[in-house]
């Protein structure tokens, strides 16, 4: 795909170190993805189930662990990612981006580890479940936010995208383990699993001590020169390149704009469109586990054993692999199509093969008086899994990769980090109540709903609500700049119409005259950086169009240093020197 390398014309500068470090982050995706695929087949694992289990015999006979103890062993992991990717805002801009994830991961996540490696019982297991959950949810809040400050625009998504292919090739490796191991009759058969994610811990941290800060975090923390310094190392240009000022200036200047509007809060995430952003990045990341996916990575082995498969470990295999390759294709569509037309075709394709895998796991089995079920047709049963890895395949192509793409590309400067970490808190309250509740909707029992097959009618119910979604909320993001992005949804009010809509010019091109002869300039986000202004304006000067809802200002200077201005419908205004002024009102400037 050599669009993932070449840079578009006229760019400045070298985009394989962004691409390279922004892949490399993604590994962290991998923690994510093996830590939740292992889960799935240790709880399927014999040994595991006799050495843990409390007593508790199945329909079998054999020694295992309640619905109870497997709900909470395998939700109590989302219930730490939960509180960690809330954590992760005030630690991402406290200590960096960078130091973020070195310090999740080398101090939280691995404690995790230990304690899930060294346990013999259910609760030291549970505790390493916990912890290694909480450095998971750091890590998956603050890896989209590291990405997204260090991508070139017109590859972004293919990046912040990588992470989700990271999250599969986890899940694939964890498949391939468990499958290894499941039938060894020692501890071996669980803790080598688990012990394997110390090396990709080893692998991030190392990394990480390597690469820079984010330039943007940088200029968050009025340290130019350091922003500066790692803009140029990305870009493999000199620290006095126009191309490196350039991108920093208007950095800066949105940065400063934000300022201007006071320091962001909490609060300051429900207030004006920021709400509007917030709900979407939630609701995107709440659907993208209610389509259903993780009910087949966290339970999809014990599932497919109870549904009649007796080489449920290569079915999990499979649809492991069927995951990790359809997200390269996916990749692809987000910089090709756009962000809305694959979310919405996603969708539509998830929702049709979660519907036929409900009816036909539905109308061919039954169950016996002991609750185990008897496959009546055995062809349907082999379609119903045709089925559930075209689904597979439609999510990984779509909403997989993109749900992150989206909520980290939607948010501005000042509550980026803050917003980031609500939508994936979001993902994970709904990973974890998905993930404790599944064993008591599907399995058979007193106390359980035993829904079976049935339970894919539900993911399919919320597939079809994913459809409506991203109709009416999902903005068209594709090729713009984090800035422009802002600026988007400051002037469209209706996702529907994103699609179509032009940025405007930025500061700098007015500046060095490079704009066209009339320029739209944007009411609530641009701010300008005044310089030797001298001019004025006579009331004469200025019209209104529309009805009043727009300028036009006619520029005559009465010297030849350019000026700049802020207008409202009823007053002009002139400036001094160096002042920043911030355009309230939509105006058309026409430079004669």
């Amino acid at each position: 795909m050599p669009f993932m390398i070449r840079n578009p014309e006229k760019t400045a500068g070298k985009s394989w170190p962004a691409i390279v470090i922004g892949l490399f982050v993604a590994f962290g995706g991998v923690l994510f993805g093996y830590d939740t695929g292992t889960i799935s087949g240790i709880l399927a694992m014999p040994y595991w189930q006799e050495e843990f289990s409390t007593g508790f015999k199945d329909t079998t006979g054999h020694l295992n662990i309640t619905a109870s103890q497997s709900a909470t062993i395998v939700s109590i992991l989302s219930a730490g990612t939960f509180f960690g990717a809330l954590t992760a805002a005030p630690v991402a801009d406290l200590i960096g981006r960078r130091w973020g994830l070195i310090v999740s991961t080398f101090f939280v996540f691995n404690l995790g580890v230990i304690l899930q490696t060294a346990a013999t019982d259910i609760p030291i297991f549970t505790a390493g479940r916990f912890f290694a959950g909480f450095g998971v949810g750091l890590i998956s809040a603050i890896i989209p936010l590291y990405q997204s400050e260090t991508a070139p625009k017109w590859i972004r998504g293919v990046i912040v995208g990588a992470y989700q292919l990271a999250i599969t090739i986890g899940l694939l490796i964890a498949s391939i383990v468990n499958n290894s191991t499941h039938n060894r009759q020692d501890t071996g058969s669980y803790r080598i699993p688990i012990g394997i994610q110390f090396a990709w811990a080893i692998i991030l941290v190392a990394g990480m001590l390597v690469l820079p800060e984010t330039p943007r975090y940088l200029i968050k923390k009025n340290d130019l020169a350091g922003a500066t310094k790692a803009l140029a190392w990305i870009r493999r240009l000199p620290e006095s390149d126009p191309a490196v000022i350039e991108e920093l200036a208007e950095i800066q200047a949105n940065h400063e704009y934000e300022l201007n509007l006071g320091q962001a809060s909490y609060i300051d995430c429900f207030k004006g469109n920021l709400l509007k952003r917030l709900i979407t990045g939630c609701c995107l990341q709440g659907l993208q586990q209610l389509t259903g996916i993780n009910f087949i990575f966290y339970y999809g082995t014990q599932f497919f054993k109870n549904s009649g498969f007796n080489n449920s470990f290569t079915i999990s295999l499979i649809t492991n692999c069927v995951n990790t390759a359809s997200t390269f294709p996916g990749l692809y569509a987000i910089e090709k199509w756009g962000r809305r037309p694959v979310l919405f075709w996603g969708a539509i394709g998830m929702c049709v093969s979660q519907f036929m895998v409900a009816i036909l796991g539905t109308t061919t089995t039954s169950q016996d008086s002991l609750g185990n079920i008897v496959v009546h047709n055995l062809a349907a049963q082999k379609a119903a899994i045709a089925f559930i890895c075209i689904y597979i395949f439609c999510f990984a192509a779509s909403w997989g990769p993109i749900a992150w793409v989206v909520t980290g590309e939607i948010f501005p400067l000042k509550v980026r980090a803050k917003s980031l970490s609500m939508t994936t808190a979001t993902n994970w309250l709904l990973n974890w109540a998905i993930a404790y509740s599944t064993p008591y909707l599907v399995n058979y029992g007193p106390g359980n709903a035993n829904l079976q097959s049935k339970i894919f009618f539900i993911w399919g119910g919320c597939c079809f609500v994913c459809i409506a979604f991203v109709y009416f909320m999902i903005y068209e993001t594709k090729g713009l700049t984090l800035e422009q992005v802002d600026e988007l949804y400051g002037e469209v009010s209706d996702a529907r119409h994103s699609v179509t809509w032009v940025p405007t010019v930025t500061f700098r091109e007015i500046n060095q005259g490079k704009g066209p002869r009339r320029l739209r300039l944007r009411l609530s986000r641009l701010v300008y950086r005044e310089t030797q202004c001298a001019g004025k304006l006579c009331p004469s000067h200025v019209t209104s169009e529309q009805g009043g809802r727009h300028l036009v200002v006619d520029k005559k200077p009465l010297s030849s240093n350019i000026f700049y201005f802020v207008l409202d419908l009823e007053h002009y205004i002139s400036f001094s020197s160096a002042s920043i002024l911030s355009i309230h009102v939509g105006l058309y400037i026409s430079c004669k």
